[in-house]
């Protein structure tokens, strides 16, 4: 997962880099560095990813 970002003529620094934090954002990249911040144990994993899919049920149930 590579994101280029490629100024623009007459672009500054900031427009730029606010290209490059929305690109990043929209890739979910900010998630996932989050994510795999801290090791986490692969039953601890399967146990959220069972609470994440038990609410998506109970919203969609209602």
């Amino acid at each position: 997962m590579s994101i280029r970002i490629k100024a623009r003529s007459g672009e500054g620094v900031e427009q730029l880099m606010r290209r490059f934090k929305k690109l990043c954002e929209k890739e979910g990249l900010n998630k996932d560095i989050k994510r795999k911040q801290y090791f986490e144990k692969p039953s601890e994993r399967r146990r959220r990813s069972a609470r994440k899919s038990l609410r998506r049920r109970e919203l969609n149930s209602r």
